[in-house]
């Protein structure tokens, strides 16, 4: 069972998103917050899994609330939600250590599937509105490139592509067929990739790869 939490301003919308993952039977909402403050506190007192946090809120907004939650002993994974899919903010919310993203049009039964992929650490950037987002707002200078180039050094040659293919956004299960692996073997490799570059999410470890020129 998934348990979920709702962050949103907007009460038509914590209604709706409510609504939605109550047609999926392994997804429970624990709880709701109306700004990252409530959030933070919600995640706190509730066990949380996977939070799907709107971006402009008032008192907290949604990427500071995304590192709040995120530094929580039992950081829950946290799914950002916006209007508009060139939104510079969404790149901060990554940033700040959110595991991926949703418009709010996003067709109901795809932010069922995302909040699965999510909860298991499978999916997390979107290939086309995530790819826009960080060419947009993600600019390279020479001192990050060389600093991503240098963590990347870390890796093995398999692990290289394991991480192309992550950055890239393919689900273990997609990286498992192309690179002729075992699942869990993919996930394993997915773990050492994250410690070696030092980064909490399979979002992070992607920015990082495209710091280092790895992927276009």
């Amino acid at each position: 069972m998934i348990r979920a939490m709702i962050v949103d301003d907007d009460a038509l919308v914590r209604l709706g998103l409510a609504d939605l993952l109550s047609t999926d039977e392994n997804i429970t909402v624990v709880t709701q917050a109306s700004d990252g403050e409530q959030a933070v506190a919600q995640a706190t007192a509730h066990h949380v899994d996977v939070a799907l946090v709107d971006v402009r809120m008032p008192h907290m907004d949604g990427i500071t609330a995304t590192r709040r939650l995120r530094a929580l002993p039992h950081p829950p994974k946290v799914i950002t939600l916006t209007t508009f899919d060139l939104d510079e903010y969404v790149y901060d919310s990554l940033a700040a250590g959110a595991d991926g993203f949703l418009l709010k049009d996003t067709d109901p039964a795809e932010i069922l599937r995302a909040v699965h992929l999510v909860a298991t650490g499978s999916a997390i950037l979107h290939p086309a509105a995530a790819r826009r987002l960080i060419d947009r707002y993600h600019a390279t200078s020479q001192p990050q490139t060389a600093a991503a180039q240098g963590l990347l050094d870390r890796l093995t040659p398999r692990e290289h592509d394991v991480l192309s293919l992550l950055a890239q956004g393919d689900t273990n299960a997609d990286i498992a067929t192309r690179l002729a692996m075992r699942e869990s073997t993919v996930k394993a490799h997915v773990s050492r990739i994250l410690a070696a570059l030092e980064v909490t999410n399979r979002v992070q470890a992607a920015l990082l790869a495209r710091d280092a020129g790895l992927v276009g």
